[in-house]
């Protein structure tokens, strides 16, 4: 599920990485947003509303939304779309239970 040659997404041969999102394992590719990661793991929901519990995922992909929020374990709060995946980093839905919907 990644796009190849691409002129300004990561090389999909490139360094592969682990990271946790709900205490899942995951693997990326260094370069990575947490959002494409995720996606390319076939995750789709990254959080839940606040009022009504409903799914949501990436929507504008550029950051101006904040659909894609996820919660990083020791830093709080970001835009999944935005921050690039780390090595070992953990990860869980936002403002909700854990335990990810794909």
């Amino acid at each position: 599920m990644r796009i190849h040659n691409h002129p300004i997404l990561p090389d999909p041969r490139g360094a592969k990485i682990t990271f946790q999102f709900d205490g899942v394992t995951y693997e990326a590719i260094d370069g990575d947003s947490i959002a494409s990661a995720l996606l390319a793991n076939g995750v789709r929901v990254l959080r839940r509303t606040e009022k009504n519990g409903e799914s949501r995922g990436i929507y504008c992909g550029i950051g101006h939304c904040y659909e894609c929020r996820v919660y990083w374990e020791g830093v709080g709060e970001v835009r999944a779309c935005l921050t690039p995946v780390e090595d070992g980093m953990r990860l869980r839905t936002q403002g909700g239970d854990p335990g990810h919907e794909r």
